[in-house]
């Protein structure tokens, strides 16, 4: 299938990372009829064809098999219900058929004054399910399924007795099955966040955090998609997870690249500190090939001080551990026009196909061996990597 806008195609198997500014929209193509749509923003301006973001809808919905003559999603995961993580979805849903939902309970209760139109409708859809869920002990059809994700006392209150606890995963175990068909053949994610006592704290701490392993044969490849979590969640991962949980050859950077991932000032601390040691558990864990994603608009080289994600520093200190490339979505291959960023897997492994994969792993290499001299120091490299622009 190609874009009716940029030239690309999508993978028959693999990871696809859409340019759609400061947000995130990933596609994982499971196999031929199953795909699972991590987060969605789907930004309006994208339809005008002088704008460098990716009108997602039309080419995800173009791409997906059909079911009962409607194009399919076998499952759509949001991480947490914020605009830049579900803008689009009232469409989708409307365009395709969604076999199965993932969500963390929180969803439910948020302050409708707090949530943006889109994650109105996820939730009144969420509901929806939930009731089916009960009334059926979770005995239903593709298009009424869900999955919970984490701990969240709702669960004990009157609304929700009795849902079918084999729909909730909580943090340590592993999900195999995709709107009711098993594929621990082909695919295998293991659910690393929320934690429990994550749903009382700010909605980017109780973000679904996920390893995604696809499966070709003996071959393998793994994604680390870690939401909008920050420095003390996912360091908590890394303490608590088995190596084979956290290992990654795609890892999407957290929070679009913010630097809260490893600048943390810590109780006792006068002023926030790199935390060289999560940098070093996240190279460890690094498998090869090796790329990074940041799912955001250009990165500056430099940030003042509030600015929003995406931050420089950020983006140096993951330059210095990624084996083979950093990429932003927005500058890939550039920033006039940017494509998806499509990983391919098949049984010889994981590949980066696109033109524009030499030139952003000739862009980053330079600049890796540049910061590499100055590890651990707090300064991004100076050399500047398409244009940059601050995003609130």
């Amino acid at each position: 299938m190609t874009n009716n806008k940029d030239d690309f195609e999508m993978p028959a198997k693999g990871f696809v990372f859409w340019p759609v500014g400061t947000g995130d929209s990933t596609t994982i193509v499971v196999k031929d009829d199953i795909d699972m749509q991590v987060d969605l923003h789907h930004l309006t301006c994208a339809e005008d064809d002088d704008d460098p973001h990716a009108p997602i809808l039309d080419p995800l919905v173009e791409h997906l098999p059909r079911r009962n003559d409607k194009p399919y999603l076998s499952v759509f995961v949001l991480t947490h219900p914020d605009e830049d993580h579900c803008l689009g979805f009232t469409d989708l849903l409307k365009r395709a058929q969604i076999g199965e939902l993932w969500f963390s309970p929180r969803v439910f209760r948020e302050f409708k004054t707090d949530l943006c139109d889109d994650a109105k409708a996820f939730q009144k859809e969420a509901k929806r399910r939930v009731k089916k869920m009960i009334d059926a002990d979770g005995q239903v059809a593709s298009g009424d399924r869900l999955q919970l994700i984490g701990y969240d006392d709702l669960l004990q209150e009157d609304e929700y007795k009795g849902f079918p606890l084999k729909h909730l995963t909580v943090p340590g175990n592993t999900i195999t099955e995709l709107d009711g068909e098993e594929c621990a053949d082909v695919f295998r994610a293991f659910v690393h966040a929320p934690f429990k006592d994550d749903s009382d704290g700010e909605r980017n701490d109780t973000s679904i955090a996920l390893q995604v392993v696809l499966r070709s044969g003996k071959t393998e490849c793994s994604a680390l998609l870690l939401g909008d979590h920050r420095y003390p969640t996912i360091r908590r991962i890394f303490k608590r997870s088995k190596s084979v949980d956290l290992a990654w050859n795609v890892m999407l950077a957290a929070h679009h690249c913010s630097k809260s991932v490893m600048y943390w000032q810590d109780e006792g601390e006068k002023e926030e500190s790199l935390k060289q040691a999560l940098l070093d558990d996240l190279e460890k864990a690094e498998l090869s090939p090796g790329y990074i994603v940041a799912s955001s608009e250009p990165i500056p080289s430099s940030n003042e001080d509030g600015d929003n994600p995406p931050h420089g520093k950020a983006k140096a200190r993951y330059e210095e551990i990624v084996k083979d490339a950093f990429i932003c979505t927005q500058e890939h291959p550039d920033t006039r026009k940017p494509v998806p960023v499509v990983f391919q897997f098949a049984k010889d492994g994981l590949s980066l196909p696109e033109s524009g994969a030499a030139k952003s792993a000739d862009i980053q290499k330079p600049i890796a061996a540049a910061v590499t001299v100055a590890r651990g120091t707090q300064e991004p490299p100076k050399e500047r990597v398409g244009f940059g622009r601050r995003h609130d």
